[in-house]
């Protein structure tokens, strides 16, 4: 049974000095519409440190990857998509960020993360307490996935799926899947223990080295699977598949138009804003007409609030 003490939120962002202006939007936004004030910990290469440090206050603390990494795995000066690791191949980028996004719910103080990336933007007030009923937490799950993705046997959300299967030890995962990707992901750090306990298990080795090897992995597919196919009722979560985040990832900048169009489509029940860094616009582009959302959110026309910013 679950302890009846209240549950704590972490808000977890890995970032990089790329990111850095979005990161910056990011905090400044939670600064501004997040309350109570939650802990937000920026998880950084140690090379961009200092870089990050100017984001540092009373709930918002930086810490590097190499603290949260084991021994065996570094970064060489002169290898920029992938770290070495003295018990599995190199491990690229993409590939440790998601090891880090697990490690870091295993070491942090609070009981909740919530996975929030450098390119979400929040534009009106937000509780974070609104994620928990009681014990239960918010896991987005959004029954059978996108089903047009889901005919593509190609797709990465099968092969992320069936990975996650073949690490714990399940059967293949059957078609359509649910799918747990998104902004806003929140993971309780009782199921992460329980989580890597169970893929040393079934590998019998280090969850870190076994991770390490794979090839295609999604961490929030893998954790939905353990949670729904594992520990099922007793995994602590309730389900929501409305997505409170609104996101634009396509790899494509928008026009003046489209972005202002994109911004008029926002849910009433949409607290926060995401426009994927791989579509290329410079902050500068759109920080000026998110923030002034804030007065929308009580459902004033947005179509006429973007001609007025």
């Amino acid at each position: 049974m679950f302890s009846k003490k209240s549950l704590t939120v972490v808000i977890v962002t890995p970032s990089f000095k790329p990111d850095f202006e979005r990161c910056q939007l990011l905090c400044q936004s939670i600064e501004q519409f997040v309350s109570p004030p939650v802990n937000h910990i920026l998880v950084v290469d140690h090379r961009d440190l200092l870089l990050f440090r100017q984001l540092e206050n009373s709930h918002t603390e930086v810490v590097t990857v190499e603290e949260l990494l084991p021994w065996w795995i570094s970064r060489l000066p002169f290898v920029k998509k992938a770290w070495v690791s003295l018990r599995t191949p190199p491990i690229r980028n993409w590939l440790l960020q998601q090891i880090i996004k697990i490690q870091m719910a295993r070491q942090m103080s609070g009981d909740v993360a919530v996975y929030i990336d450098s390119d979400v933007t929040f534009v009106r007030p937000f509780d974070f307490q609104h994620l928990v009923h009681g014990q239960l937490v918010r896991l987005y799950d959004e029954p059978g996935g996108n089903p047009e993705s889901m005919a593509d046997l190609g797709m990465p959300h099968i092969l992320w799926h069936q990975e996650s299967s073949r690490l714990l030890g399940l059967p293949a995962t059957p078609m359509p899947a649910p799918d747990y990707v998104g902004n806003l992901i929140t993971w309780r750090k009782d199921n992460v223990y329980k989580m890597c306990d169970r893929i040393e298990e079934v590998s019998g080795t280090d969850w870190v080295q076994t991770l390490g090897k794979q090839w295609h992995l999604s961490e929030y597919t893998l954790y939905g699977t353990f949670v729904d196919r594992i520990l099922g009722e007793d995994c602590g979560h309730y389900r929501e598949l409305n997505k409170i985040c609104h996101d634009y990832f396509t790899p494509k900048p928008l026009s003046n138009a489209e972005l202002r169009q994109f911004l008029s489509e926002i849910y009433p029940d949409q607290v926060a804003v995401m426009i994927a860094s791989k579509a290329g616009m410079p902050v500068s582009e759109y920080k000026h007409l998110l923030l002034p959302l804030a007065n929308t959110f009580d459902a004033t026309d947005l179509h006429q609030k973007l001609v007025l910013i």
